[in-house]
């Protein structure tokens, strides 16, 4: 094995470790890279009728219809105005994008394994969880959302 397997396996263990962490009142959240298509500024939105209250309506990306699921609403967490720092962040799970409406993006994050707790959630998991665990990084933790659960009824709606 050479140095410049052992610098791809390392690159692929720290992919796979990786996570974008957002904020939502206060509280960070971290999901995957591997959902993550790109971060664009809110935009104008158009709103759908007979759709769950935290989907905020479709973007048109690029000639693609996306649909919006506001983080805040669908924690049900109170509403607040939107800020220049709010931001969509577009997920793609399968071949259907999701945008999610944060309060602003933090960073990328490498968070092991073994610096995730998932313990609290293992309760909640058999009837599924937004929540697949707390990823603890100094004095952060970040609650690291189980994407496909947190989109699953919005391409069946959208």
């Amino acid at each position: 094995m050479s140095y410049e397997d052992d610098a791809l396996d390392e690159e692929e263990d720290n992919i796979d470790n990786t996570y974008l962490t957002f904020s939502v009142a206060e509280e960070e959240y971290a999901v995957h890279v591997k959902h993550v298509t790109e971060i664009v500024r809110l935009q104008k939105s158009f709103s759908m009728p007979d759709v769950p209250g935290y989907i905020r309506g479709v973007i048109n990306l690029r000639g693609k219809v996306i649909p919006l699921l506001d983080v805040r609403s669908r924690f049900g967490l109170k509403e607040a105005e939107y800020s220049d720092r709010t931001v969509i962040v577009v997920l793609e799970v399968g071949d259907t994008a999701t945008g999610l409406v944060v309060d602003g993006v933090s960073e990328v994050a490498e968070i092991p394994p073994n610096d995730i707790d998932t313990r609290v959630t293992a309760s909640a998991s058999r009837q599924g969880s937004l929540v697949s665990g707390m990823g603890k990084r100094n004095e952060r933790v970040s609650f690291i959302l189980d994407v496909p659960y947190l989109l699953a009824d919005v391409g069946a709606r959208a």
